[in-house]
């Protein structure tokens, strides 16, 4: 057992406050209390919050710029010490340091155990009002204009909400590129979420794009995107031409896969096509 007070040796992964410091449940602010450890991301901003839960454990910084020597220190504590984990702000791992700690903790045979609590994405997706049944999380999107026009094009496809993470001087800019390649799609942009000037704003990504062009808003920010309107599906002669010129160059299984999710048709019928236009 752990010398602090009976708390059980392993690794804790601790969600804490995004904005509001009443929202850190009594289960984290207890571990944090009697941890052997407290490994963050940045110890100016937990030690704030360290301050105000009356925590006196040990800080020490981890990131992803860790050594693989110093994850390795963490592992070999775990078997006897509590060392609890936190990124700035939220749950750890969530676009945030710290997988490969609990990968190689794992991997050692450590006992691992997390403490859920706030996250900002899925905060942003219980405002905006979009579609909650399917969605993907896909963090920050790359800086350079052509990298971030190929991560969008991967998801432009999928029939889901989507969320991302963005800040405020690359909002705008952001909103347009999603508004080009997924389409003038429902959106939302929340901002500052359990803080005093929480505010989710929707609209279409177009809309939100011209809105926040020449005024930046300051904050944390996560952008949330409807899935793509419903379509008619294809017709017959729609259907082959797709196929014809995605047969020029493609297997029939190939182009039949592309063309259905280009399409929005059922693979089987795609195929069944592609078949009989490629004989």
């Amino acid at each position: 057992m752990s010398a602090a007070e009976g708390l059980a040796p392993g690794l804790y992964v601790v969600a804490t406050p995004i904005g509001n410091l009443g929202d850190l449940t009594v289960r984290a602010a207890d571990v944090l209390a009697r941890a052997d450890l407290i490994l963050a991301e940045d110890t100016r901003v937990t030690g704030k919050l360290l301050a105000h839960s009356g925590s006196k454990v040990p800080l020490r910084r981890h990131d992803d710029h860790s050594s693989d020597d110093e994850r390795a220190r963490v592992v070999a504590m775990l078997g006897d010490k509590a060392v609890a984990l936190v990124s700035d702000a939220g749950t750890p791992l969530i676009s945030d340091p710290g997988y490969r700690l609990v990968r190689d903790a794992r991997a050692a045979g450590r006992t691992i155990h997390t403490l859920p609590g706030p996250c900002a994405a899925i905060a942003a997706l219980t405002l905006a009002g979009l579609p909650t049944d399917r969605f993907l999380f896909i963090g920050f999107l790359p800086a350079k204009a052509k990298a971030r026009a190929d991560a969008i094009a991967e998801v432009a496809g999928l029939r889901a909400t989507v969320l991302l993470y963005e800040s405020g001087p690359r909002l705008a800019a952001t909103l347009a590129a999603l508004a080009q390649g997924l389409g003038d799609r429902e959106a939302a942009v929340a901002r500052e979420i359990t803080k005093l000037h929480e505010e989710c704003v929707s609209g279409s990504l177009s809309d939100l794009a011209r809105r926040y062009a020449n005024s930046p808003p300051k904050g944390e920010i996560v952008i949330v995107v409807g899935p793509p309107a419903e379509q008619a599906e294809a017709s017959d002669d729609e259907l082959d031409q797709a196929l014809d010129e995605a047969l020029k160059d493609r297997s029939p299984s190939r182009a039949a896969a592309e063309v259905a999710e280009r399409l929005g048709v059922p693979r089987k019928r795609a195929y069944a096509r592609a078949l009989e236009r490629s004989q």
